[in-house]
C-alpha cells in the first residue's frame, strides 16, 4: 500500500500553513511558534515531497529553495527527528486505513500529519489542537 506514495510531488495548493506555522509554539523562541520572517519565507514556498520505498525503510525528503529535510524510518517504529522549524522530536509513522499517519511529539505537545492518496493528488493534512492546515501535491510527470 506504500507504494501508492512512492513518487515526486509537488506542491499545488495550501490553506491555513501560516496559522499552523504559529501554532508550533515553540518556547525558546519569540512569541509564539515560527518567526514571522521564516512563515512569510515559507508561505511563499513551493516544496516537492520525493517519497521512497527501500525494503521496509521509508524516506521522505521535501526540498525547497527555502530548507531541505529528509527523514528515513520503518512504519511502527519511533524514531528521533528534526523538523524543518528545528523541533527535535519523537515520530512515529503507521499506515492506518490507507493514510500514512505521522505524529510528532515534544514538550508535552503533539502534532499530526497525514498523507492520503484522493482523485490522484497527495492530501497532506496538519494538525495541531484545533488548528488544521491541508496542502495539496500533484505527481510530478
Amino acid at each position: 500500500m506504500v507504494d501508492a506514495f512512492v513518487g515526486t510531488w509537488k506542491l499545488v495548493d495550501s490553506a491555513n500553513f501560516d496559522e499552523y506555522m504559529k501554532a508550533l509554539a515553540l518556547p525558546t523562541l519569540p512569541p509564539p511558534g515560527v518567526g514571522f520572517a521564516t512563515r512569510q519565507v515559507a508561505a511563499f514556498t513551493k516544496p516537492t515531497t520525493i517519497i521512497q520505498l527501500d525494503g521496509d525503510k521509508i524516506t521522505i525528503k521535501t526540498q525547497s529553495t527555502f530548507k531541505n529535510t529528509e527523514i528515513s524510518f520503518k512504519l511502527g517504529e519511533e524514531f528521533d527527528e528534526t523538523t524543518a522549524d528545528d523541533r527535535h522530536v519523537k515520530s512515529l509513522v503507521k499506515l492506518e486505513g490507507g493514510k500514512l499517519t505521522h505524529v510528532q511529539k515534544w514538550d508535552g505537545k503533539e502534532t499530526s500529519l497525514v498523507r492520503e492518496l484522493k482523485d490522484g493528488k497527495l492530501i497532506l493534512t496538519l494538525t495541531l489542537g484545533n488548528v488544521v492546515s491541508t496542502r495539496t501535491y500533484e505527481k510530478a510527470t
